[in-house]
């Protein structure tokens, strides 16, 4: 007898593991059906259910007990229950409750994207993109903070935050002493350290990595270029202090920036040391893996073919069996 529960997410029914969220079992499924996620991250323990982008709807909470429940719920918080039936692209529903949600985002966001060093791999941009609306209608002065380096080679602009804590999370998982968090509260909220340039561990730029939007930027790669003008390459090196797998971009022959490898979701493979991603940007330091591959929905995917040649000579059955019965009669005689 299996112990995996069986769910159905928008008519498609998985078998997962107890436990398992919704978010995580359509993300078995792939494809449209699973949610936006921008505070959720599989790796940090304690993320999700702050941005309430995932929302979905249960029109059928288990076998046992086959009620609906009564709310949207964060599809990152909840577990799913043998039987259980979810909507989330074919609930109208949820389509409207998401667009109020790009919307409540979007209130303090700046219109930074044409020098936002994060445009073309922005998260809330492909969100507000598929989910948001064409205006806003919000007339009231919007919060502003001023840029400050929380780390020698961080800059933070708060004001493009939208309080996901995922840094936060990082920073204490994955870091020996975490010196930033949320300061203020409610309107007043935001993330920062006491003492500017505080930040100095060698695992602080995956802060940079988690970050959806472009709160939190690389310094050393700041105005530098366009990320869809870049080539990324994936390459590794024997580094004592992480994995040392990482994506390299280049322009022309020159190493721009150095992060760590993400999957489907943007959700960074392997954590990376700052001695990888700052101090080691010569090609001549990695062995190099080849091209990384991008997603055809990417703007980074622009001028970036994947073709594979069609072979010179196509196979032809008939004349291979031919050919073996010659081949045989030949060796007879």
């Amino acid at each position: 007898m299996s112990d995996k529960v069986k769910v159905t997410i928008d008519g498609i029914t998985v078998e997962v593991e107890p436990g398992t969220s919704i978010l995580n079992a359509a993300r078995q499924i792939g494809g449209d059906i699973v949610p936006p996620a921008m505070c959720y991250y599989s790796k940090l323990e304690g993320s999700g259910g702050k941005c309430r982008t995932c929302l979905v709807k249960v029109s059928k909470g288990s076998e046992k007990d086959p009620r609906p429940m009564p709310k949207l719920v964060a599809s990152c918080r909840i577990g799913v229950m043998d039987g259980m039936e979810v909507q989330n692209i074919t609930s109208p529903e949820v389509i409207e409750a998401r667009k109020g949600v790009v919307e409540i985002l979007l209130i303090n966001h700046p219109l930074d994207c044409p020098i936002c060093d994060q445009a073309g791999e922005c998260h809330l941009q492909d969100l507000s993109y598929a989910h948001g609306v064409g205006n806003s209608r919000y007339e009231f002065e919007r919060r502003t903070f001023d840029k400050i380096d929380i780390g020698d080679k961080i800059q933070l602009h708060m004001t493009r935050c939208i309080l996901c804590y995922r840094c936060v999370y990082v920073a204490n998982q994955i870091t020996d002493n975490r010196l930033h968090g949320i300061l203020g509260r409610g309107d007043a909220s935001e993330i920062s350290t006491y003492i500017e340039k505080a930040i100095d561990n060698d695992f602080s730029g995956n802060i940079i990595d988690v970050c959806p939007v472009g709160a939190l930027t690389d310094k050393t790669f700041r105005f530098k270029n366009r990320v869809w003008f870049t080539k990324p390459v994936d390459a590794h090196r024997d580094c004592p202090t992480c994995k040392g797998n990482v994506t390299l971009w280049y322009k022309g022959d020159e190493v721009l920036r150095v992060t760590g490898r993400k999957d489907q979701f943007g959700e960074v493979e392997d954590f990376i040391c700052n001695t990888c991603r700052f101090e080691t940007k010569n090609t001549s330091s990695w062995i190099i893996e080849g091209p990384r591959h991008i997603a055809q929905t990417s703007v980074i995917s622009a001028n970036h073919y994947e073709f594979v040649p069609l072979p010179v000579i196509k196979e032809n059955q008939v004349l291979i069996e031919a050919n073996k019965v010659e081949f045989e009669r030949a060796t007879k005689i």
